[in-house]
């Protein structure tokens, strides 16, 4: 007899039952498009036409070389500067008084839509419901309105502000838009102008204030030198200075003087000792004497020169001559000692001199010495006088340009009217086509998310998907579930196969471990029976074929046929349910359930935990590492169960921050292992977020990752790990009561567990088929 029994279930939306609800109720949804949008075109007839028009101010300074003063440059605003000048002149533009000037000057108290008294829809509908407007001044009222028909905004980056003013006449829109413009600009100009105006009284409250300092200081500084003798004389300098410098060179001369002296009277009189003329020596040759002597000399040597031509050496008159020569050379030399000893006299008087220049120039030097502390005092009270008077000259400059602008009022404000507004010909408001646009795609969009919504809430939208097998076949599972029992019918799943192929491939397989086909080629004929899309060919695959294909021992008695998974019993049913009885029995093949859905990525974390101890969840850690080891993924475990210290820091170290993330985890035997220990602390801080944490940085490196948080209590760490994407297993005995299994449930899912996996340990495991 065969039973055919769900073995997957999963909803999927049936998007063609989506598409005919939604043509199904197209009229209907066209319809009310349709009446909404000539509600919003109808209510729009009634709204007002509102006309755009703007002017353009350029905000700058506009002085230029010819009306400022020669020692002002032209400012520069940057950055942030100049957004707080542009920010400035758009606030004034929108102040009260600039407002009030343009309602005076166009008379805006008589317009209507000003005033408020033209009634709008809008007012009309809150009067009838009785919320009329509250009651203002006329000149508020039309102020109110201007402000929420104007808008002041600066063009990007530039210097330019666009003023624009909504009205529902284009022709007075470009009027108060323009009025606002000049406004500001006479007003810039009026506020330029007493802005001068005030500087001037300003500077001259300060240039009388400053006359009558400079005046003092000025006066400070000329008795000081009065009082101290410190009188300049040319080049404004001191009389102490000049008459140090006088004397100095005094001094000066008077050493060369008595040098020159020595040294022609040393001359001559070595001359003269040696014999030689002295007649060379300028003091010589200047004597009076002299020069008659000489003059007799050359006199009686021409004689002499005549007398030899005629007369002998020995003549009476040559000798005579010679005699009256020597005469005369004798009596050059006797002057020539007194020159020199004139020119010693004159050494020694200049000598003298010197002594008593030196000795005034000494006491000059005291007098200057005192003068020069003098000259200090002095030199500050001239440096502030003309500080002051400097300060004075600035003053009176600027309130000499300052008044001539206020005199003849020539400020130039810092804003220009560089484009005026032109009515506008078409309304700015209200924008009927995007307005229909957005009413329709509303409609649209709220009437399509409420019937897709209604009908999968109905659950019409959504299809089951079922796999189901013969009851006396065999399920198909990947070979990494572990060992298959060789006298029964072992449970295997294909991913991929129609539910045809599914149960093709069950009865084929029956036949031969009934004893149709008990060999090698019995194996080859089950792997041709597989589509080419299954995953049974690699390497974990081949184990199970050649256990498929040894020689089958005897049969032993069957057991009743395993029911539904604990995973889906406890999924699908709430807590306390009475679908959760014989729950034990069912988890016992649920190991190698959990073995082939982490093999096919259904499953990427598994939290472990255990109702007998906290070996029990280690063990089936163990055995599903080597499992899924053996299918080539790579797996991270985390002991959270043990409660033993290790040598290397672990989830204890991590949760008391004493490791970082990268310190906790280990590299196993394996290189497709990672293995993070319980650490070196005696408990976890249950306070702690990283465990979870680590958890989730895990599954970015590991394809597998397991965490084993022993047995549930107090002492439990299983509520570290709450809210992870996972799937949570109790590891329970085989003969443990349904009250308990139930009790662990609900406790799992007060923590947010809303399904749990039951397994049996590996080592407690029985042969089932």
């Amino acid at each position: 007899m065969t039973d055919s029994a769900p073995r997957e279930q999963d909803l999927r939306i049936d998007m063609p039952s989506l598409l005919r609800a939604l043509l199904h109720r197209a009229a209907r949804i066209l319809f009310v498009t349709a009446m909404l949008m000539v509600i919003a075109y109808s209510l729009l007839m009634f709204v007002p036409r509102l006309y755009e028009s703007s002017a353009s101010l350029l905000v700058g300074d506009r002085t230029t070389v010819f009306t400022r003063s020669p020692s002002e440059t032209a400012p520069q605003a940057q950055g942030a500067g100049a957004d707080a000048l542009m920010s400035s002149q758009i606030e004034l533009i929108r102040s009260r008084d600039t407002l009030m000037a343009v309602i005076e000057d166009l008379d805006l108290r008589s317009v209507p839509e000003f005033t408020g008294a033209s009634a709008s829809p809008i007012s009309l509908i809150l009067g009838l419901l009785g919320r009329a407007p509250e009651e203002r001044s006329l000149d508020a009222t039309v102020l109110r309105n201007l402000n929420d028909r104007l808008t002041v905004i600066r063009q990007r980056d530039s210097a330019v502000i666009n003023v624009y003013v909504r009205s529902e006449s284009p022709v007075l829109a470009a009027d108060i838009a323009n009025a606002i413009a000049r406004t500001h600009v006479e007003r810039r100009a009026g506020l330029s102008l007493s802005d001068t105006a005030d500087a001037t009284a300003w500077l001259e409250r300060e240039i009388a204030a400053l006359r009558t300092r400079v005046s003092e200081a000025e006066t400070a500084v000329a008795n000081y030198r009065i009082e101290n003798d410190l009188f300049s004389g040319a080049n404004n300098t001191s009389l102490l200075d000049q008459q140090l410098s006088e004397i100095a060179a005094q001094i000066t001369a008077a050493q060369e003087r008595k040098n020159t002296a020595l040294s022609r009277a040393q001359l001559i009189r070595g001359l003269i000792q040696s014999g030689q003329p002295i007649d060379g020596v300028p003091a010589v040759r200047d004597s009076v004497v002299i020069q008659q002597l000489s003059q007799s000399k050359a006199a009686l040597q021409g004689e002499l020169a005549q007398r030899s031509a005629t007369l002998l050496p020995n003549h009476p008159t040559v000798r005579a001559l010679f005699a009256q020569i020597g005469e005369i050379e004798v009596q050059i030399a006797e002057e020539g000692r007194r020159v020199a000893a004139a020119l010693e006299a004159e050494a020694r008087i200049e000598e003298t001199l010197e002594a008593s220049l030196r000795e005034d120039l000494a006491t000059a030097k005291i007098s200057a010495s005192t003068a020069s502390q003098d000259t200090v005092r002095l030199a500050e009270l001239e440096r502030e006088a003309r500080a002051q008077s400097d300060l004075l000259e600035t003053y009176l400059a600027r309130y000499r340009d300052a008044a001539s602008r206020t005199d003849t009022g020539s400020v130039v404000p810092d804003v220009r009217l560089v484009t005026e507004a032109a009515p506008s010909s078409s309304p700015a408001s209200p924008r009927t086509g995007m307005i229909l646009g957005a009413v329709a795609f509303v409609a649209l969009a709220v009437q399509i998310g409420a019937v897709l919504f209604g009908e999968l809430m109905s659950g019409r939208a959504l299809r089951e998907v079922r796999t189901e097998f013969d009851a006396e076949s065999v399920a198909i599972v990947p070979a990494a579930v572990g060992p298959v029992d060789a006298d029964l019918p072992a449970p295997i799943v294909a991913d991929g196969l129609s539910p045809e192929e599914a149960n093709a491939l069950g009865a084929e397989m029956t036949r031969h471990w009934a004893g149709l086909d008990t060999g090698k080629e019995g194996a080859e004929t089950i792997s041709q029976t597989l589509p080419a899309t299954t995953d049974l060919e690699d390497e974990g695959d081949a184990g199970f074929l050649e256990a498929a294909a040894e020689p089958e021992p005897e049969p032993e008695p069957a057991l009743e046929p395993t029911p539904e998974p604990a995973a889906a019993v406890a999924a699908a049913s709430p807590v306390g349910s009475p679908a959760r009885t014989n729950l034990a029995h069912a988890s016992r093949n649920e190991l190698g359930n959990l073995a082939a859905d982490i093999a096919l990525g259904r499953v990427r974390v598994v939290v472990l935990a255990s109702l007998t101890g906290a070996a029990d969840a280690l063990e089936v850690s163990r055995s599903l590492v080597n499992q899924t080891l053996q299918r080539g993924l790579s797996v991270a475990t985390i002991d959270a169960a043990s409660a033993e210290a290790s040598e290397e820091a672990g989830l204890t170290d991590l949760t008391n921050e004493r490791a970082s993330f990268g310190d906790v985890i280990h590299k196993g035997a394996n290189e497709a292992l990672g293995e993070v220990p319980w650490g070196r602390q005696r408990a976890v801080d249950r306070r702690s977020m990283k465990a979870a944490t680590l958890v989730e940085a895990l599954t970015d490196v590991y394809e597998v990752v397991l965490v084993a948080t022993g047995r549930i209590g107090m002492a439990s760490t299983l509520p570290l790990f709450t809210g992870l994407d996972c799937r949570l297993v109790l590891v329970i005995a085989e003969d443990m009561p349904d009250a308990r299994i139930e009790a662990a449930l609900d406790d799992a899912a007060s923590l947010g567990f809303e399904a749990a996996q039951l397994v049996c340990p590996p080592a407690r495991r029985a042969r089932v088929a």
